[in-house]
């Protein structure tokens, strides 16, 4: 088997289509592996900021955990992972987090997220053996829509009731999610791609005029990030196991391997080679590299669908770039000052994008039934979704005695149980 990190490299012609054994020269490389950083980047910091984790170390995290997917793979899949938004939900039901700060139960949260990656790594070892088709039949896509969807709904309250300490933090909110739509609508190539980082920047300046300029709210402190160094380490934390945290957390398994198999389907599509053969390898890879980032203290991880975009763009799927943009996110997981800038943007704006980013992956939910052509005149597909949406945007909890299944478990359990059961049954 030849080495991972052998490619051929070949010459940035226009409009050619860079596969993912091949690269361009080096340098071409270089910048095309800070785009992809720079495409990971607002989701992946935004997401450990909402569950009170580091967002140093979950870069850092993020670029370790791309090179355990590279070397899994062998260098075949092109793939960047960064922080899943699919644990948001049950790592603050798990920990009890109240949306502001340091998260002080964050080692309860990290014990569910190495059992997640646990159980993420046992189905790609199935999946190696066996392949596919098992999933695809417990796992339609009325069924990880509806799951999917309810990711973004049950999470709703987080920004709308612990964002906003008053009217002005309300309104800035609005203006935040304001400006994001505009930069989505009105821009056009890298900045458009862009547009959760750059419509968080302006909302940020606007901010920073109303406050500190007229006196209008909390004004941005900027004291830390000048006191910070420039590199540091981290500050790891080690996970602490419990039954009730590894019940809760453990589930999302089902969500990281419905995002995988997406990846792995878009840039099959995308690159006319079939990656079918390293699907168990890629749930692997994700499910290592979910386990060490629990393990140090960072959230668990997922395929990026940012930086599918970026490779849709730029027709070029080389794997190189991708150990680029790993190495780069290892480089800023170890600054100290990157954190502080991170820390010091204004929860109102946080609570702003959070709204807008909550609201896309309920709609990537409703996506993946309008792009699979779920045919809800078929009442087991309507029941499965209408019962799935409810129970996890309300939070429906059920207890077996000391253990409590909240409201994003019961729907993902609940919805392949319920579609097994209705499956039976034409209608």
């Amino acid at each position: 088997m030849s080495s991972p990190f052998t490619w051929r490299e070949v010459a940035a012609t226009e409009g050619r289509v860079v596969a993912p054994d091949e690269r361009l020269p080096w340098v071409q490389t270089g910048f095309m592996g800070v785009q992809h950083v720079i495409a990971m980047f607002g989701a992946t910091v935004l997401a450990p900021i909402l569950m009170g984790f580091s967002p140093n170390i979950a870069i850092l995290m993020s670029g370790i955990g791309t090179l355990i997917f590279f070397l899994i793979t062998g260098g075949k899949v092109p793939s960047y992972l960064g922080s899943s938004f699919a644990f948001i939900g049950v790592v603050i039901a798990a920990s009890g987090y109240a949306g502001k700060g340091p998260n002080a139960n964050i080692a309860v949260a990290l014990g569910g997220i190495v059992a997640c990656g646990v159980v993420y790594i046992l189905i790609g070892a199935i999946v190696q053996a066996v392949g596919t088709g098992w999933i695809e039949r417990f796992m339609p896509p009325v069924v990880t829509g509806a799951v999917v969807a309810v990711i973004g709904l049950n999470l709703a309250n987080v920004p709308i009731k612990n964002m906003a300490a008053g009217n002005f933090d309300a309104w800035m909110q609005a203006l935040t999610f304001l400006c994001v739509g505009l930069v989505a609508v009105f821009t056009r190539g890298m900045v458009q791609r862009l547009l959760i980082l750059v419509g968080l920047i302006l909302a940020t300046i606007v901010y920073a005029v109303l406050t500190n300029g007229m006196g209008l709210g909390k004004p941005v402190d900027l004291s830390g990030i000048a006191a910070a160094a420039w590199f540091g380490l981290p500050a790891f934390t080690a996970p602490v196991f419990t039954a009730n945290a590894m019940l809760l957390i453990a589930p999302v398994a089902i969500i990281l391997v419905a995002e995988n198999l997406g990846h792995l389907k878009a840039v099959t599509a995308m690159t006319g080679r079939n990656l079918d053969g390293y699907m168990g390898r890629a749930f692997i890879g994700d499910g290592i590299a979910t386990v060490v980032s629990g393990a140090a203290g960072g959230t668990g991880v997922t395929t990026y669908a940012e930086n599918i975009g970026v490779m849709a763009a730029t027709r070029i799927y080389s794997t190189a770039v991708f150990v680029v943009a790993a190495v780069i996110a290892l480089v800023l997981g170890f600054s100290p000052k990157f954190g502080a800038l991170i820390q010091a943007i204004p929860l109102p704006v946080m609570g702003g994008v959070s709204i807008v980013v909550f609201g896309l992956i309920a709609v990537a939910g409703a996506k993946i039934w309008v792009d699979n052509k779920v045919d809800f005149s078929q009442n087991k597909n309507l029941i499965v979704a209408a019962i799935t949406l409810i129970i996890g945007t309300g939070d429906f909890t059920l207890k077996f005695g000391d253990f409590a299944l909240g409201g994003i478990g019961t729907a993902t359990f609940g919805a392949i149980i319920l579609y097994a059961l209705l499956g039976r049954t034409k209608n």
